[in-house]
């Protein structure tokens, strides 16, 4: 009876590891410079096409590695120039990709686990539950498929993605070792060679992890805040009964100050209407963030079918903009993009095969709701 040999993903595999790799197989270290620029910089997954490589080594690596992204389910192109790609991972859940062009800036959006394990009130991702921490290479392959897409390969100084931001599916910091390896790759000369201001990590505020990163890594950092006051926070962003907006926010202060340089937080901001719009809000938000540099990004909420939330008006998404420029932050408002292919801020959702049947749990309360609102209407009939 023969065994099969499980073959390592070279895909996913940060230089220190791939050096190890190779010194595993008794061969020279300089080999991982080699096979990772034809992995990331070429978008090679074939060993045979890696012509500097010798033919025996060549047939070593067919024995026991593989360079093998995550299977494209589906690839959608907004009429805004958006893209989406459908992702299938091992588990067997698929998540979402996005590609966002603006200007000379192309910004793509990673996803760091097949569903999420939080679940804010506002995230159509958390509906869905959670099934999977992604691997390094999972992670990493999103950049690989984006990047081939474009015809981005070779590399060129011209790249099609100069950002990308860790705010797709799922909590990045509950897959720490992961997405650090991932982001390590992003920057890496021999991966993507994408600056560390232009690599952000987003959090809900995972303070111990928050904490960590700043020993790994030295990449931007966004926080979704969402509310300006506990009691509220609670509610929308339910991890913050772990970790309350003070020990959230002075977590925050020790890994900007860590980064030695004139670096701000991001601060991510979903408007909800009637919940945490009002000017009133406004001012605590001041109040909450006097001591802390940090750049503000407004999200109108992007509606999904019965989250029991609605998006603000203009005027009120102004008038809360512009009690924050009087404070003196800086403050944007994101544009909705890729709206007609589901791909906007808060509507990724893949295909979650979700083992906290949290998304069990949400479709029964959808339809419960449904119903009663059918016999609503039909009492208003009679």
């Amino acid at each position: 009876m023969t065994t099969s040999t499980v073959k390592t993903n070279l895909l996913g595999l940060t230089q220190p590891e791939m050096e190890k790799f190779f010194d595993s197989i008794g061969e020279k270290r300089f080999r991982a410079g080699q096979v990772m620029k034809w992995i990331h910089h070429f978008g090679v997954d074939d060993f045979d096409a890696m012509t500097n490589v010798s033919k025996a080594l060549r047939e070593k690596l067919k024995a026991v590695a593989e360079v093998r992204g995550p299977e494209v389910v589906s690839e959608d192109i907004s009429s805004d120039g958006t893209r989406k790609w459908v992702v299938r991972v091992a588990s067997g859940s698929c998540v979402e990709t996005v590609y966002i062009p603006q200007g000379k800036r192309g910004t793509l959006c990673v996803s760091s686990q097949a569903g999420c394990a939080l679940d804010c009130s506002f995230c159509s991702t958390g509906k869905q539950g959670f099934n999977s921490n992604l691997t390094a290479a999972e992670v990493i392959g999103q950049v690989w498929i984006a990047n081939k897409s474009f015809g981005s390969v070779p590399a060129t100084i011209d790249r099609a993605i100069t950002n990308v931001v860790m705010m797709g599916m799922g909590e990045p910091l509950l897959n720490f070792d992961n997405v650090v390896a991932a982001m390590h790759l992003m920057m890496d000369d021999l991966g993507y060679g994408i600056s560390k201001r232009r690599v952000t990590l987003s959090t809900s505020g995972v303070v111990p992890m928050i904490d960590e990163l700043a020993k790994h890594i030295d990449v931007s950092l966004a926080l979704s805040l969402h509310a300006p006051n506990d009691a509220l926070r609670n509610q929308l962003v339910p991890i913050n009964k772990k970790y309350p907006l003070k020990m959230l926010l002075d977590s925050c202060v020790r890994y900007m100050s860590a980064l030695g340089e004139k670096r701000v937080l991001t601060i991510e901001y979903t408007l909800l209407k009637d919940v945490n719009d009002k000017l009133e809000h406004a001012v605590e938000m001041i109040e909450l963030l006097k001591d802390i540099p940090c750049k503000i990004n407004l999200i109108p909420f992007n509606p999904f079918p019965h989250s029991g939330y609605e998006r603000p008006s203009n005027n009120a998404i102004r008038r809360f903009q512009d009690q924050l420029h009087q404070a003196g932050y800086n403050v944007t408002v994101r544009t909705t993009r890729g709206e007609d292919i589901d791909a906007a801020c808060g509507q990724l959702v893949g295909q979650v095969l979700d083992r906290t049947r949290r998304s069990e749990r949400y479709i029964a309360v959808r339809e419960l709701s449904a119903d009663s609102d059918l016999a609503q209407n039909a009492a208003n009939t009679n």
